[in-house]
């Protein structure tokens, strides 16, 4: 895993660096054509493990009073059948926090602002794409996108100094999983911190 990462970052700092050295018409062309190629990939491994839902999920939920029920192909029931109640059990965005097995996690999805808590119900509960998000709310993927990926930052940004006070402190709570989240948060600082010196060394 920690191979992995260090090649995809390896990846993204050659592709900076190969923007900031553009200087022809062809040269600024490649850039946009690996950037293209970048992003669809992105999206091909983003569609890949996405749980399809239809557009009227969004509006139908699961304790609306349907009298008939969602085909058993539905994503709800697919999730039943595998013993996974609890999201049906707590489907509202204002009730997400009490599926999170882990209580700090928990107290930070509940801190949400309600367009936060939202959106990350409908992407992470509902399973719904960013495109139907953004045609539910009627914005566009791009700011669905920005807002999630916002939303996201924020919980990892105040959970990482509470997983390294765990860590001083031997907390009973700490798991493998905290601790190779932190792993993988301070390698993406130190990626982005050195993205931050090129573009200033580039503009000097």
């Amino acid at each position: 895993m920690e191979r992995k990462m260090l090649v995809r970052e390896a990846k993204r700092l050659a592709l900076l660096r190969m923007e900031d050295a553009a200087r022809t018409e062809d040269e600024f062309r490649a850039v946009i054509k690996q950037w293209d190629h970048n992003d669809e990939n992105e999206a091909r491994r983003v569609r890949d493990h996405e749980m399809q839902r239809v557009e009227n999920t969004l509006e139908v939920g699961y304790t609306h009073g349907m009298i008939i029920p969602a085909p058993i192909s539905h994503p709800a029931w697919l999730e039943v059948i595998k013993g996974d109640f609890l999201p049906m059990v707590f489907d509202n965005a204002d009730e997400m926090w009490q599926i999170i097995g882990d209580w700090d996690v928990a107290k930070l999805v509940k801190s949400l602002t309600k367009k936060q808590t939202e959106i990350l119900f409908l992407r992470v509960v509902r399973k719904c794409t960013n495109a139907q998000v953004a045609c539910h709310h009627e914005k566009t993927d791009r700011a669905t996108r920005k807002l999630y990926a916002a939303t996201i930052d924020s919980i990892r940004n105040k959970l990482a100094p509470l997983v390294r006070e765990q860590i001083k402190t031997n907390c009973p709570t700490m798991t493998k999983a905290k601790q190779d989240f932190l792993f993988w948060y301070d390698v993406e600082k130190a990626v982005e911190k050195d993205k931050s010196a090129d573009g200033r060394k580039s503009h000097e």
